[in-house]
């Protein structure tokens, strides 16, 4: 008979409980999240939970992470040349999970929890804001390199200028997110930042 690798079973515990915590957000809202009902969801006792994280605001941005938002996932942003085309790729991409329900429910869980907990706020913007802005920056210090960027223009105003827009039409006007929309901005962005 075979022993229990306890290794595999901690990773299974760990899965579960990120699932339920993703699941959880998305039926009900992080209003609702705790983490007796993340336990009771993942089949885990609440005791697991505390033992691998402090909250359920920790537990919820580990979850973020496991879906593919930031930490180990390759971010950089396509180069074909043409920035204006890679843009649109990208901003299409953020539109398209502002539209999906689970992960808008996702979004909107981090967004809340960044705006009221500090340390929740640094750390979502460590682990998963930060690390796209700078692979952002860093798409466009290539296009800088090719020409294609002024040189005098500021890289973190420039991020802020292609996502800016599409975060305050999501968050605060609720407006509808398109393709056309993105494809405006990367047109605009690409508009602002070309050398004189």
């Amino acid at each position: 008979m075979k022993t229990p690798n306890p290794a595999r079973r901690s990773e299974q515990s760990r899965q579960a409980i990120l699932g339920a915590a993703f699941d959880l957000v998305a039926e009900a809202g992080y209003a609702a999240l705790t983490i007796e009902a993340i336990a009771a969801r993942a089949g885990v006792g609440k005791q697991t939970i505390y033992r691998w994280w402090p909250s359920k605001g920790a537990v919820f941005v580990e979850a973020a992470l496991s879906m593919g938002q930031g930490e180990g996932q390759d971010l950089s942003l396509p180069d074909t040349g043409d920035l204006e085309a890679d843009l649109r790729q990208v901003l299409r991409a953020i539109v398209d999970e502002y539209n999906d329900p689970r992960l808008e429910a996702m979004s909107r869980a981090l967004n809340v929890e960044s705006l009221q907990n500090p340390a929740m706020n640094a750390e979502i913007t460590a682990r998963i804001l930060g690390p796209h802005l700078e692979a952002t920056k860093d798409r466009l210090r290539g296009a800088r390199r090719a020409g294609q960027v002024a040189e005098d223009a500021d890289l973190d105003v420039a991020v802020e200028l292609l996502y800016g827009p599409i975060y305050h039409r999501w968050a605060l006007r609720r407006a509808p997110l398109t393709h056309a929309y993105a494809d405006t901005l990367a047109a605009f962005a690409v508009r602002a930042l070309r050398p004189a």
